[in-house]
């Protein structure tokens, strides 16, 4: 009695030909001399904004803009107005409260010659001409002395 050849080769094939129109054989797993296959590790997920950072970044513009806008607020007209633009005194001679008006204005009673920023040295308005009455105010946001003439 004979043996029935193993499963999947021919016995009658000579050395390792493959029969016709079979591709070879795959390398055995590892390949032979090499590292053995490590896998890539995965990509890192994409960052995403950090949304308590974001909230604390929202928080501190917000309130630089509100500082921002109250000082803006707090300035008064004495310490906005400008060289050329008249004044009205709401205030008393002795607690003066300048208020910027139109020049055309029945209401207008100063007109400003000289603005000097950040002191409060009215000795300053002697050197300007038309300069009858020195006004400084100090205060929060910052000095300023105006040279004023009286509006006829």
């Amino acid at each position: 009695m004979t043996t029935p050849p193993p499963q999947g080769q021919n016995p009658f094939a000579q050395g390792q030909q493959q029969p016709y129109g079979q591709a070879p054989a795959p390398a055995p797993y590892p390949p032979q001399g090499g590292a053995p296959y490590t896998p890539a590790p995965p990509a890192p997920p994409a960052r995403r904004f950090n949304k308590k950072l974001l909230r604390i970044v929202g928080i501190i513009v917000l309130a630089i803009i509100i500082g921002v806008v109250k000082w803006q607020l707090g300035k008064t007209d004495a310490e906005t107005t400008s060289k050329g633009s008249c004044m009205h005194n709401s205030g008393t001679q002795s607690d003066p409260d300048l208020k910027t008006v139109d020049c055309s204005s029945s209401d207008a009673q100063y007109k400003v010659v000289e603005k000097f920023d950040n002191t409060s040295d009215d000795s300053k308005c002697k050197n300007v001409a038309d300069a009858e009455i020195a006004y400084y105010q100090t205060g929060d946001s910052h000095d300023v002395v105006l040279c004023l003439k009286a509006v006829k």
